[in-house]
């Protein structure tokens, strides 16, 4: 499998995983009494987190894959 769709592939994967968890962190907050902006708030800081995660994991990554 070329290189290019194994980044194209676990980029997406990594998006859909950030949705999820921003969708259940939202889903939590509401369910906790949060008004809706801000569990859309958590939800999106929630994202955010996820897609830095990963790309501070492929930085660190990147030093061994070459």
């Amino acid at each position: 499998m070329p290189r290019l769709a194994v980044v194209l592939l676990t980029f997406a994967l990594v998006v859909v995983f950030a949705l999820l968890v921003s969708v259940v962190a939202g889903a939590l907050a509401r369910l906790d009494g949060a008004t809706y902006p801000a569990a859309l708030m958590r939800a999106a800081t929630a994202f955010a987190a996820v897609l830095t995660l990963a790309a501070a994991l492929a930085g660190a990554l990147a030093q061994f894959i070459s």
